[in-house]
């Protein structure tokens, strides 16, 4: 009996690492980029914006007002919180502008915006 919940688990894994189960969040489709890079692993923070004015901070809906004051929150003394924004690529562009302006008059400047590699 204990193998076949050993099993089950590996297979769970296995499912969810290969993206058969999709993960919690908003769906977003990214648009490209011919300089696409991968980042470096640092404290960083997660912006989801979706179609209909969603917006999310690592998986969780937040409205943009309280946005600063979280991401301030969450952020360690003498750290930078590198912010990824995963923005659907059907939201408008004022409303992606309108984020990263909040965010940088909230002191956050190290700001970048995820991208598909073409």
């Amino acid at each position: 009996p204990m193998i076949d919940v050993m099993m089950f688990l590996l297979v769970f894994f296995v499912l969810i690492s290969l993206n058969v189960i999709p993960a919690l969040g908003l769906k977003t489709q990214l648009p490209s980029a011919g300089s696409a890079q991968q980042l470096k692993p640092q404290k960083k923070a997660i912006i989801t914006l979706g179609a209909g004015d969603q917006l999310q901070l690592d998986g969780q809906p937040l409205p943009l007002n309280a946005l600063v004051n979280t991401l301030k929150q969450q952020q360690q003394e003498n750290q930078t919180t590198t912010i990824i924004v995963n923005s659907d690529k059907e939201v408008a562009v004022e409303r992606l502008i309108a984020v990263m302006d909040t965010l940088r008059q909230g002191g956050f400047f190290s700001i970048s915006i995820a991208t598909r590699k073409q």
